[in-house]
């Protein structure tokens, strides 16, 4: 990996180094020439012995950014890789600003921390734009998040040698662990797209699913009234790549909780590309309406749903992993749309439209059903392998989600005999199976024999492909279904910018979730 040395650093790595223990690892010394019969020479010096990446040291200050009261030096943080200075964000970024790395530097997220003021329904261009460098490190507690407003953007791009991550407290000062969850907020890009659900009280009281020209959503878990939604369809909250996201989920409210990451009315110009969400308390990610093309989604234990999209989100998703730990997780999808009890869900305007291509879905045990698909909203699945655990695989709810089915095509699983496809609210198990087991090429009796959790073997390796570019020239042709063809494709496609746990090991030289990542100076 380019630019990036692995770190031993107070412990062994997750990955197993024989004898490894609390000696340094060096390079051996030589010695000089013997001479036979000659005064002893001068001893040769022994070379200095190749060091280990040193523990990060606290960067001289914060830099300057334009927003008016600037960073805030907030002193410094010590956990097992070194010290840090910690410059805590504005509350709201009033100018377009960027957030550099610097080297023992970590930028806090205090409280709720805005890009820009809401600029409204009918609003155009972009006011405010947050760019954020390749390797910086984020992080916040309790109930602080990021929400990058209407009209704004944000680039948060990071590189597949140094992504961008996005944590808790905890995690820098080195006791969060493989079942941390729920230690801060999460990110929110809120745009001006279509929606399909209006908000009521000070939003929309006339609100009409059906047929609104000005329907406004509002943020789910905040408290400040934080309303999306547009009828601009290709607007754009901008662009988010090489991103991890860590122990995420915070309740704001009862019952009401951010994911690692939440979009709102985000349009088509949006770019969301290879992100980690690890351990969020809710959902893994979450689309509220807007529209999309998104790929290389790697969903690693959430206690709630990995994907969940709603309120006429039109969203196609890429090659995404979803592997629900032990203990905890709902759905690998849930799908709905509006369900407010004095609307029709069958009538919203636009439609939820979700499909996925190239997907592995890793079960635990005792989850209510892999995919949940309801309230008239549409699916469509490609090319995609379930290990199912004792789970139900799909549950459809109410004859008009049915008929919106796009189709389920090339998916394998181990689904259970007893019913591994249900129906709901009007619909027939029967009926359910049928429309299911009427795509092309799928097999819900299916052996797994995935390695590594989530790479293709041999059984998976053998079945036939669907071409999934007939259903939207985003998705590319491939000949294999799941997301991981082989071990080299899980280094290649999820590779560095991933993080290890006990949940999913990916191989990746950023190390561990529970660690942070340590460049070079």
């Amino acid at each position: 990996m380019k630019n990036f040395q692995r770190t031993l650093i107070m412990g062994c790595s997750l990955v197993a180094l024989a004898g490894c223990g609390a000696d340094e690892i060096v390079s051996p010394g030589t010695s000089g020439d013997v001479i036979i019969n000659n005064p002893a020479p001068t001893p040769t010096p022994t070379p200095t012995p190749t060091p280990t990446q040193s523990l990060v040291t606290p960067a001289a200050g914060c830099p300057t950014i334009a927003t008016a009261g600037g960073l805030v030096d907030a002193s410094t943080i010590s956990g097992p890789t070194g010290t840090y200075r910690v410059c805590q964000l504005p509350a709201r970024f009033t100018s377009t600003d960027t957030l550099p790395y610097i080297r023992g530097l970590v930028y806090q997220i205090n409280g709720r921390v805005e890009v820009g003021a809401d600029r409204g329904f009918s609003s155009t261009g972009t006011t405010v734009t947050l760019t954020i460098e390749p390797g910086v490190i984020l992080f916040a507690q309790q109930d602080s998040y990021l929400v990058v407003n209407r009209g704004n953007a944000i680039q948060s791009n990071g590189t597949a040698d140094r992504p961008i991550v996005w944590t808790s407290r905890d995690n820098i000062q080195g006791v969060a662990s493989d079942n941390s969850q729920q230690q801060w907020g999460g990110v929110v890009l809120l745009g001006r797209a279509p929606i399909s659900d209006c908000s009521t009280g000070v939003f929309n009281t006339t609100a009409n699913p059906t047929a609104n020209p000005t329907c406004e959503g509002r943020l789910e878990g905040a408290a400040v009234a934080t309303p999306f939604g547009g009828a601009n369809a290709a607007d754009s909250s901008g662009s988010f790549r090489f991103n991890q996201i860590r122990f995420s989920g915070f309740e704001l409210a009862p019952n009401n909780e951010l994911q690692s990451l939440t979009t709102g009315g985000a349009g088509s110009g949006t770019v969301i590309e290879n992100l980690v969400s690890f351990n969020s308390s809710d959902d893994g990610v979450e689309f509220f309406g807007g529209g999309f093309n998104a790929r290389n989604f790697a969903i690693i234990g959430a206690s709630d749903d990995s994907l969940d999209v709603d309120t006429g989100a039109i969203v196609n998703l890429d090659t995404v992993i979803a592997v629900q730990r032990s203990t905890t997780g709902d759905r690998a999808i849930e799908l709905d749309s509006p369900n407010v009890a004095d609307r029709t869900p069958s009538n919203a305007i636009p439609q939820t439209r979700f499909q996925v291509n190239n997907f592995t879905f890793v079960m635990r045990d005792g989850a209510p059903q892999v995919v949940q698909a309801r309230g008239g909203a549409a699916i469509g699945l490609t090319n995609g392998v379930i290990n199912a655990g004792t789970n139900h695989c799909f549950q459809i709810d109410e004859p008009t989600t049915l008929a919106a089915i796009i189709g389920v095509d090339s998916v394998v699983g181990d689904c259970p005999a007893t019913d591994p496809i249900r129906g709901g609210a009007g619909v027939t198990n029967a009926e359910a199976a049928a429309r299911i087991n009427g795509g092309t090429n799928n097999n819900l009796a299916f052996a797994i024999t995935l390695t590594n959790g989530v790479v293709n073997g041999t059984g998976e390796t053998g079945r036939t492909a669907f071409n999934a570019n007939t259903r939207s020239t985003f998705f590319p042709t491939r000949t294999f279904v799941g997301a991981i063809q082989n071990a080299a494709a899980l280094t290649t496609i999820f590779g560095n910018w991933t993080c290890n746990s006990s949940i999913q090991n990916f191989g990746s030289a950023t190390g561990a979730c529970t660690s942070l990542p340590v460049y070079p100076a």
